[in-house]
This record gives C-alpha cells, sequence and structure tokens, in this order.
C-alpha cells in the first residue's frame, strides 16, 4: 500500500446478505437460485475499495461478538479495526432480480453504548496517530448513542482530525448529515446522494440546476465540497469555483449496493494527497469526478456489494459546467416543515 491513508469509520456495520432471485412477488414465494454473505458496512466497502486500488486505508467498524470470527477470516480482515458489541451484527439483505433490480432491506441500527462510542473513538485516534492520513470519512447511519446527541458524538472526532490537520468527509444522512453541514462546518466533503440532499435543504430537486443550487447553499455553511451520488443520473461535484458531471455506463445492471460507496472511494482515489481548496485539489476535481462515475457504474455491474476489482473499468462521460436544464431521471423530494 502507498500514498497516504484513508481512514474510515462505520458506526453500523453489517453483515450483508444477496440473494438472486428471477423475481420478488410481493406477498408471494421466490426460491433463490444463489445467496452470498459479506461483512459490509458503508466504511468497510470503502475502504475494501481503496485497498483494491493499492491505497493504505484502515477500516474502524462496530460489530457483533458473534460475527468477530467471520470478520477476521473475511478477504478484508487487514485493513479492519473492530470495536465489538454483545451479540450478533445486524443483517442487511438484498434481493436482485432479473429485472436489473435490487431491493434492499436494512437492519435497524442498535443503540451503541457510552463506553462502546469511547472505545470507537480511541480507535480512530490511534489510528490517525499511527499512519499517514489524508482523510478521515465518517461513513454510514450513526446510531442512537447514550448519553449523545449526534453534536457531542461526532465532535471529538472532527476535533481530532482538525488538531491533525486532516480532511473530513461526511457519507451520512439525517441528524448526523445536518449537524456535519450546520453553519461553520469544517468538513471538506460531504456525499448525499439525491434524496439525501433534497431532505437535508428540504428542496425538490428535479433538474441539475437544482442539484447545484442545493449543494451551493450547503457550500455556504462552510463545507468545501458537495459530492452527489444521482443514481441513474451520474455523479455530480460542487465547490466554490468548479462544477463537474459525470456518468459512466454499467456493462451490466446487477446489484445497485454500494455504488455509491464504491464511487466515493473513486473519488478519494483520484483525489490523492492534494489538499482541499489548493489550486493542485481544484485541477483534479474533473478527473476525479469521472473516476467516481467509473467505479460506481463498475460496482454496479458485479453481484456483490464490496467492489471486487478496479480493473477494466468503463469510460466516463465528464462535463464541466453541466447543462443546468437537465432533467434528472431520479429526482429527489425534500420535505418542508
Amino acid at each position: 500500500m502507498t500514498g497516504p491513508a484513508i481512514v474510515t469509520v462505520t458506526a453500523a456495520g453489517a453483515i450483508d446478505v444477496t440473494y438472486r432471485v428471477a423475481a420478488v412477488p410481493l406477498g408471494g414465494f421466490s426460491r433463490a437460485r444463489s445467496s452470498g454473505r459479506e461483512l459490509s458496512g458503508k466504511g468497510v466497502n470503502l475502504s475494501a475499495a481503496l485497498s483494491r486500488a493499492g491505497i493504505a486505508t484502515t477500516a474502524i467498524v462496530v460489530l457483533g461478538e458473534d460475527d468477530l470470527t467471520f470478520a477476521t477470516h473475511s478477504e478484508h480482515a487487514a485493513i479492519l479495526r473492530p470495536v465489538t458489541v454483545a451479540g450478533a451484527t445486524r443483517v442487511n439483505t438484498s434481493i436482485l432480480d432479473d429485472a436489473g433490480a435490487t431491493t434492499k432491506i436494512n437492519a435497524p441500527t442498535p443503540t451503541l453504548s457510552t463506553d462502546t462510542w469511547e472505545r470507537v473513538v480511541s480507535e480512530t485516534v490511534h489510528a490517525l496517530d499511527h499512519q499517514h492520513t489524508r482523510w478521515l470519512v465518517l461513513c454510514g447511519a450513526l446510531p442512537d448513542i447514550d448519553d449523545h446527541t449526534p453534536d457531542t458524538a461526532l465532535e471529538p472526532l472532527l476535533r481530532a482530525a482538525q488538531a491533525r490537520r486532516i480532511s473530513v468527509a461526511v457519507d451520512t444522512s439525517g441528524p448526523a448529515l445536518a449537524m456535519a453541514t450546520a453553519e461553520g462546518s469544517t468538513v471538506s466533503l460531504i456525499k448525499p446522494n439525491t434524496h439525501e440532499l433534497a431532505e437535508l435543504t428540504t428542496s425538490t430537486l428535479t433538474t441539475i440546476g437544482d442539484v447545484i443550487s442545493a449543494a451551493r447553499g450547503i457550500l455556504a455553511r462552510g463545507v468545501g465540497v458537495v459530492f452527489v451520488s444521482m443514481g441513474a443520473d451520474g455523479a455530480l461535484v460542487v465547490s466554490e469555483d468548479v462544477v463537474v458531471h459525470a456518468h459512466a455506463r454499467p456493462r451490466a445492471i446487477v446489484n445497485s449496493a454500494g455504488a455509491g460507496d464504491a464511487s466515493l472511494a473513486g473519488f478519494l482515489a483520484g483525489l490523492g494527497d492534494r489538499e482541499p481548496g489548493s489550486a493542485a485539489f481544484r485541477e483534479c476535481l474533473a478527473d476525479s469526478t469521472g473516476q467516481a462515475a467509473a467505479w460506481g457504474a463498475h460496482a454496479i455491474a458485479q453481484g456483490s456489494t464490496i467492489l471486487s476489482d478496479v480493473d477494466s473499468l468503463p469510460f466516463p462521460t465528464v462535463i464541466v459546467d453541466p447543462d443546468p436544464l437537465r432533467p434528472l431521471r431520479e429526482p429527489g423530494f425534500g420535505e418542508r416543515s
């Protein structure tokens, strides 16, 4: 592994179970043709993809003790730093049908004790201090934590990164994303999908221009870059002075679970060790966005949640300053209070 490290934190690790069926009849019966089981969670998926590309990475992940042996014997055991809790890890289920649709059912995230969260913070700080780290990435749902709000839970991680001049990226949703993007934010990068951005900004997003406007509203709060994974509409990256849209056509549509994580991995891999806000960082945003789209499309064409390789990637189409009137195939709708 070479270059600066990327440390990921997943407070709600998962075991992903994937079934392949002909169809999913609502209320009916279907027998799976095949099934698979793999360790997952957004940060695990992200770190595993980065590792495929030879990038140094460490994945801090909360797992149930019952699944620790499974984790330590997995293909990606070397990059894992498990924080264990009693019992089993939650199970997320994906059902892939012959029409190319992915039906995803995620188990609820279990509440974490204060002690567990303190161990997560301690493991993270240890990882930041024992390697040259460029990015700390906070990934996935933030569970309820005893005696904590999202603000008090995330604050020690943000403070630790800032003290070490490590850039922070956030790929979460709901109250945790709202906290990370509040006025005066020090976060360098967020990666919502279209629906999460719509919810965050209470906006209706039906065009590329709508997404750009919503992203600029987040930039005004202090966030450095907004990277929106838009599913069939590709990837859009908005910074203070750069807007880039990229799209890559998957060779097949097999499994969309994990595609957003692969896309973020491709983007961070493209950024390398460049300092957010620097001229070199701005100059590489277009290429990095194209790489994000290519990795995401490549992930969709495979059956597993975790990216299996970064070879034979589809070629992305990259457009700087895209047409704001271009309609979205998958619009986002945020609820207004």
